[in-house]
Parts: C-alpha cells; structure tokens; sequence
C-alpha cells in the first residue's frame, strides 16, 4: 500500500502550466493547473523542443475547461468530471475564465518535470 499527498509537492512553473507529481510504484499522479490563458505551445513547448506535445496523456479534469487541438486538426474540449486520453501529437489552452485543473496517471517520461 502506498500514499502520497500532492499538497505537499512543490509545484513545478513553466509560465502559465503548474504542476505537482507524486511518485508511486510504476506509476506517477500529477495535479496540473493551467492558468487562465495558459497555453502548451506558448509556455511549454521551447521547453519541450518539439513543435507540439508529444506526451500521451490519462487524466480527470476536475474544473475548468481543456481546448485540444490534435496535429490532424481534431479538436475537442474537457471539462469537469470529464476523462481525456490524449495521444501524442497536440497542442492545448484554457478556456473560459477559470483555471483548468486535471490530474494525470502516468508510467513517467515527462519532459517538462
């Protein structure tokens, strides 16, 4: 049995994107907040190096809302309670006036820890 309190994780700042993981076995929790007008191609990907976020990502959204743009040109938007799993290949923004909170499940490998 494992526990982990995000709380108590510094949040990690690139621009607008925070974020706060826990390491568990095989398996890393992160709480991430996009702020309002926060957008990954503006505050995360010089960062990252690519031309858009080639993370898969599985999280919950627990408020606010998600914009995704796919590289193909799909889009689609997240709100609370809602469950994305984004391949890689996207680029994505808060929308509305409220941050956009979600936490992700994730095997590691994140670029911008």
């Amino acid at each position: 049995m494992q526990k982990a309190d995000l709380d108590t994780v510094s949040p990690n700042v690139h621009g607008l994107i925070s974020k706060q993981t826990a390491e568990l076995d095989g398996v890393s929790v992160t709480r991430v907040r996009f702020d309002v007008g926060a957008q990954w191609s503006n505050d995360l990907k010089d960062y990252a190096g690519t031309q858009s976020c080639e993370l898969p990502h599985v999280a919950l959204v627990l408020s606010g809302r998600l914009h995704v743009v796919m590289d193909d040109g799909s889009e689609e938007e997240f709100g609370p309670n809602q469950v994305m799993l984004l391949p890689p290949g996207h680029d994505a923004w808060t929308v509305g006036g409220e941050p956009c909170i979600f936490v992700e499940f994730s095997r590691g490998n994140d670029y911008y820890s």
